[in-house]
């Protein structure tokens, strides 16, 4: 399985994020129920925890959370122990441990985006984390123009559709979709779950197969 832990960065006197965070997750996590199998909660002081049943849903809410560049995010992929408790605080497992050293490398100022992917598969895990960073940074660079294509597009809606929402021509939208790498992001988000799930190791690659 798949934990992701996140804690607030800088967060010495400044206000606690986590509640707006929590409502938030709430929304996200209606889209993708299914995957999510113990909701996120409030861990200690200002960081939260999520366990899911996917990579798939763990590099969608790493990115989600990278979105507005006020968390350090860790992805812990491995095995947990169950029966699992009634909250991702209270449960435990290789995948929790992960999370915790993957967040607490992600403080670090080695790392030049605040995004770790640790797991049982050291090579996998690296790899993880290299695109993982490389798509925050896209993301972290998008503009507000290209946010408004991207959640159109993300939505369902085609380029036709986007561009009657936001007023503009379809070359605009083109031209957006161009300058935010929205379809790089696209077609890279598949390979970032693919090497998640590796760096779970053998069992999760498995179980991965089996659904």
């Amino acid at each position: 399985m798949f934990v992701v832990t996140a804690d607030q960065r800088g967060s010495t006197g400044r206000p606690d994020l986590v509640d707006g965070l929590l409502q938030s997750f709430a929304q996200w996590s209606d889209e993708a129920q299914r995957s999510v199998v113990l909701p996120m909660e409030r861990t200690v002081g200002d960081e939260v925890q999520a366990l899911l049943g996917t990579a798939e849903a763990a590099v969608d809410l790493a990115l989600w959370l990278c979105r507005s560049g006020e968390w350090a995010i860790g992805i812990g992929a491995g095995a947990v122990e169950e029966p699992l408790a009634e909250t991702a605080r209270a449960s435990t497992g290789p995948a929790f441990l992960h999370a915790r050293h993957a967040v607490e490398r992600a403080k670090t100022r080695t790392e030049p985006v605040p995004l770790v992917v640790y797991g049982s598969n050291r090579e996998s895990a690296t790899q993880a984390t290299a695109i993982l960073q490389l798509l925050a940074s896209v993301l972290r660079r998008r503009t507000a123009g290209g946010w408004e294509v991207a959640d159109l597009l993300s939505a369902g809606r085609s380029r036709r559709e986007a561009a009657g929402a936001l007023k503009i021509s379809e070359q605009a939208v083109s031209q957006r979709v161009r300058a935010a790498m929205i379809e790089e992001e696209r077609r890279a988000r598949p390979v970032a779950a693919a090497l998640v799930t590796t760096a779970a190791g053998p069992a999760s690659v498995q179980n991965e197969e089996e659904r």
